[in-house]
């Protein structure tokens, strides 16, 4: 009985073993067949990679746009040749002068030179009375215009040294409407005058009057 337990127990080791050695047989040459595959497929997708590669290579230089514009040089036309110049008028003879006849004789123009200066007129020397440069005209009041009315206004005032005006008053019995106050005294601050000369000096000229006519036109 108890060799019976032994031989079954000796027959399974051995049957043990002999899988383990059968497997280990099995999957060594699995992996070598596997290995061997590998190595195949890997040689062959390469040279399937070069030879694809090496038939579908396409280069591409790409050459710059030459951008420049000529231009066309024109020449400008040949002028046309001059007109002959006319002939020569001929040349005086001078033989026949006489140098022993009457000489003709010619009296000067007398000119007076001496230029009287009166009447308020002066040259920037010596004595001169003011003369008006710039006057300016009136603004229109707008109540006299949308109103119709029309009129005169006079403006007395000083004529400074340095030509300028000032202190200007309205004559009231020189002026047609009270309107007319306002714009004939600015009008009048405006003016420039050639200051009165009185002994190489300017000298301020009191009580000059201007007038200023409003008339209303089409």
């Amino acid at each position: 009985m108890a060799a019976s337990i032994n031989q079954t127990l000796n027959q399974s080791q051995a049957a043990s073993v002999t899988r383990l050695v059968t497997g280990l047989i099995l999957g060594l040459a699995i992996t070598l067949c596997l290995f061997w595959m590998m190595q195949y497929l890997i040689a062959t997708a390469d040279r399937t990679l070069n030879d694809d590669g090496a038939g579908s290579l396409v280069d591409f230089v790409r050459v710059k746009r030459d951008e420049s514009v000529k231009q066309r040089q024109l020449k400008p036309k040949k002028p046309p040749p001059p007109d002959a110049p006319p002939p020569q008028p001929p040349t005086p003879q001078l033989d026949n002068l006489n140098p022993n006849a009457e000489k003709i004789a010619i009296s000067a123009v007398p000119v007076e030179t001496d230029i009287e200066m009166t009447g308020g007129f002066s040259l920037g020397v010596g004595e001169g009375d003011y003369l008006p440069i710039v006057k300016v005209a009136p603004i229109y009041p707008n109540r006299a215009l949308t109103r119709g009315i029309e009129g005169h206004c006079v403006v007395q005032y000083t004529v400074t040294r340095q030509g300028t005006t000032k202190d200007p008053v309205v004559i009231e019995d020189n002026c047609t409407s009270s309107l007319f106050h306002s714009a004939s005294i600015n009008a009048a601050l405006k003016f420039k005058y050639k200051p009165r000369i009185m002994d190489g000096e300017a000298v301020e000229v009191p009580g000059v009057q201007n007038k200023f006519t409003y008339e209303i036109t089409e």
